[in-house]
């Protein structure tokens, strides 16, 4: 298999002349974090928590002195490691962070306060509740298990999106077709058959995709399905028409993403990419070609149907990142085989840029390739600077090194060509913004530009998802009404902007704000959505 991924790369590389004619740049900015990230989420205090799992042995970082963790089956042994790390992507350190419960293939969200909720997992974390309320990285903060309250039902692979009145609706789960909330109602759990029917006999159904339109229902996607929910009735809105191509979710590793709400915000466009063929998990099959297919749909509209286009490779276990000019990125994951320990081959190394705007069939831009695989755990997010973090790629049980795939415990980040020398010149910086935004509110935020303005500086902002298993929970870009951006001293432009009209467009929480100026956006600011 060695062999294979070696020639892959070496007929790439001879169609492009030199890596430096695509474009984007990587940088390493930790060649040991001490764990491979399983789940990551970026904080409003510019922090990135990295989680693994609590039951995979020894890492490579300690917890404090005098704070090791009792394993549950064995209180006489102490587990001394940590699993799980804060990050901070400027200095680029990091210090060990306490989790108590297993969190192997678990939840997560922000919540309106920018609390981190995390939710399940396996053995003794399947119905666990913890917090994480972040804090400066100079600062002390840590993980809460919170004590007196459990989910209803066992959640292990199951989904959170965050609702427009701020609550949390917690989705699937292995062996769990069900929905709750947190904070908890009263009703507890309550069935909700599509996700078994849904399922085949690989599963396919597990970490659904859940995306909160507009119109205030859930588009809820697994395995080819899909369907309208409303979550306050608990009923099936509508049944949208199967995505041909085979499954989609876990385990067969596709991914999926809404795009940048705008406008009226009465519309709202999915597209989910790539998978492995039915049958690959079933045989253990690590060399069958993963999709190279998109499906794209408008789950507002009348009759809406998928609309389909290929990407340049075929992919499992990618990530996709909306970026701040609402293109998205497409990165990690493998061309062969399919999730689960040591079941793929043959990295995907190659990022690649979804143009949204752009006629079908040119859509697709292929970027510089990274040298790290990444594969099965591992994860992408967005950074306030406009870079990409990449964490983790753990396809083994244990940690494992020394091996053609070993467990990944290097972070890097990846620079979209918008960060190139040659567009400085354009990137616009904030020198004025409140700190909360209300509904509707028009506001007037202050930008300094080096040369002069020429069009309309957008104000977009995103929320910052819960990225686990190729699908970032909550993930969400909102471009704000504005005005023309209005001189207002020497290379000083004042932008009217209006607040999103409601939390079905945004729901209540932090969000990073960017000024984006001809395709080149700001470092954000940190702005809170409230009602």
């Amino acid at each position: 298999m060695a062999s294979l991924f070696f020639l892959t790369i070496l007929l790439v590389s001879f169609s492009f002349s030199t890596r430096a004619d695509l474009p984007g740049t990587w940088e390493l900015l930790l060649e040991n974090a001490g764990i491979a990230s399983m789940h990551t989420a970026v904080t409003r205090f510019n922090t990135v928590v990295l989680l693994d799992r609590t039951n995979i042995g020894p890492s490579r970082k300690m917890l404090r002195k005098g704070h090791c963790r009792v394993e549950p089956k064995n209180p006489l042994k102490h587990d001394c490691y940590a699993h799980s790390v804060l990050f901070d992507p400027i200095t680029h350190e990091t210090r060990p962070l306490m989790i108590l419960t297993d969190t192997w293939c678990s939840s997560g969200q922000f919540l309106p306060d920018g609390t981190l909720l995390q939710t399940g997992g396996d053995l003794d974390g399947v119905k666990k509740l913890r917090k994480f309320t972040p804090c400066k990285f100079s600062e002390f903060c840590d993980w809460q298990e919170l004590e007196n309250i459990e989910l209803s039902h066992g959640r292990w692979y199951s989904t959170n999106q965050i609702l427009p009145d701020g609550s949390v609706i917690i989705v699937g789960g292995r062996s769990s077709s069900s929905v709750e909330f947190y904070p908890p109602r009263e009703n507890g759990a309550v069935l909700f058959p599509f996700l078994a029917q849904a399922g085949d006999n690989q599963m396919d159904n597990l970490y659904p995709y859940v995306h909160l339109l507009p119109n205030g229902h859930l588009f809820v996607f697994a395995n080819n399905k899909a369907v309208l929910y409303d979550f306050q009735s608990h009923v099936v809105v509508k049944e949208y028409p199967d995505l041909e191509g085979g499954p989609r979710n876990y385990p067969s590793a596709g991914s999926s993403v809404m795009l940048a709400l705008s406008g009226d915000y009465s519309a709202a466009t999915v597209i989910v990419c790539g998978g492995a063929p039915y049958g690959a998990f079933i045989d253990r099959s690590t060399d069958v070609p993963a999709h190279g297919s998109c499906g794209r749909i408008d789950p507002t509209r009348p009759d809406p149907i998928w609309e389909m286009e290929d990407m340049p490779f075929g992919r499992i276990m990618g990530d996709m990142v909306m970026l701040p000019t609402g293109e998205v990125l497409i990165i990690n994951g493998a061309q062969a085989g399919t999730q689960g320990f040591e079941l793929a081959s043959d990295p995907c190394l190659f990022p690649v840029l979804y143009r949204p705007d752009q006629p079908l069939g040119l859509r697709f831009m292929t970027l510089n390739p990274g040298t790290v695989p990444r594969m099965y755990h591992s994860t992408a997010n967005l950074l306030p600077d406009g870079r990409i973090l990449l964490a983790g790629s753990n396809p083994h049980y244990i940690y494992k090194f020394g091996v053609e795939f070993p467990t990944e415990l290097r972070i890097e980040a990846f620079s979209p060509e918008y960060l190139s020398l040659d567009r400085a010149n354009l990137r616009p910086e904030i020198v004025e913004l409140q700190e909360t935004m209300k509904y509707s509110e028009v506001f007037d935020m202050f930008v300094t530009v080096p040369l002069p303005v020429v069009g309309i500086v957008e104000v977009n902002i995103a929320s910052a998802p819960f990225a686990t298993h190729s699908f970032s929970q909550g993930q969400r870009l909102v471009k704000l009404a504005v005005t023309s951006a209005i001189p207002d001293g020497e290379g000083l432009y004042k932008i009217g902007c209006t607040a999103p009209p409601n939390g079905n467009v945004a729901p209540p929480g932090y969000y990073m704000v960017f000024a984006v100026n001809q395709g080149v956006p700001s470092v954000a600011r940190w702005v809170q959505v409230v009602s």
